[in-house]
């Protein structure tokens, strides 16, 4: 009976050991997968960095872990820090992108870039006058923010595409409005510019784009913008524009030149 007890005892120690070594077995393949995670993300990182093959990108580092991108470094105009931004989230296993890149180009004052920038929406040549815009500006420590409405994407785009590539501009805020595609709008939108234009002390309005009356519509509701000689011009732009047919309201939002600017909300 002693000598099965001992056989008995020795394979029962035989049994454990076998088991602490599957245990351990089991553990080491778990830490080599918790290991693998890094050497994966090391060749995401690699993959994105490619991506920023541009000189433009010279300064830009970018690191992923656990498929999050995170960029630093400086570029010269905020066109590529968004642009470093597109690139590295299109790569293969990059899920989200930490944006930590500083604009580095030259220090404008807000005062300065903002005149220069109304110069520039003002003209731009992809959307001349704006005519049907009412695109609004703001510049704070660098921090360019657009409003307002665009009647259509390609207008919102190249007004943001206009400050983007401007040295000073630290960052962009889009908050454009597009107004909605809708062939009762554009036929609105012309008549009321006809409406409005084509009366005689109004038509000179139409003759400088940095002073035109700014004429927004959607779903068939207009809303006018811009600056007026005079009181009487303000109200000759509302009745024209509210005598078109199909129009269901009109809000007057044309400034008078040397009054107090009215609120828009």
């Amino acid at each position: 009976m002693k000598s099965k007890a001992i056989v008995f005892a020795a394979l029962a120690g035989v049994l454990l050991t076998l088991s602490q070594v599957s245990q351990a077995s089991g553990s080491g393949a778990r830490i080599s997968g918790a290991t693998a995670q890094p050497q994966q993300d090391n060749s995401i990182t690699d993959a994105a960095a490619s991506r920023l093959n541009g000189k433009q990108f010279k300064n830009v580092k970018v690191t992923v872990d656990d498929g999050i991108a995170t960029m630093t470094g400086t570029v010269a105009v905020y066109e590529d820090k968004a642009d470093a931004q597109k690139k590295v989230l299109h790569t293969k296993g990059v899920t989200a992108v930490r944006n930590e890149i500083e604009v580095a180009g030259a220090n404008v004052s807000d005062e300065q870039l903002k005149k220069e920038l109304s110069g520039k929406l003002t003209y731009d040549p992809d959307a001349y006058g704006r005519l049907f815009d009412a695109i609004t500006l703001n510049v704070a420590d660098g921090v360019v923010t657009l409003g307002g409405h665009a009647h259509d994407y390609v207008d919102r785009d190249s007004a943001v595409a206009i400050v983007s590539t401007t040295p000073g501009v630290k960052d962009v805020v889009d908050d454009i409005e597009v107004d909605p595609v809708s062939q009762m709008d554009n036929r609105i939108r012309m008549d009321v510019a006809r409406a409005v234009y084509g009366f005689p002390s109004l038509n000179r309005y139409a003759m400088d784009p940095a002073r035109p009356i700014r004429i927004v519509v959607h779903n068939g509701n207009v809303e006018l913008y811009g600056v007026v000689d005079s009181q009487a011009d303000k109200n000759t732009a509302g009745i024209r524009a509210n005598s078109v047919a199909g129009v269901f309201s009109v809000k007057n939002y044309i400034q008078v030149a040397n009054q107090p600017a009215e609120s828009t909300k």
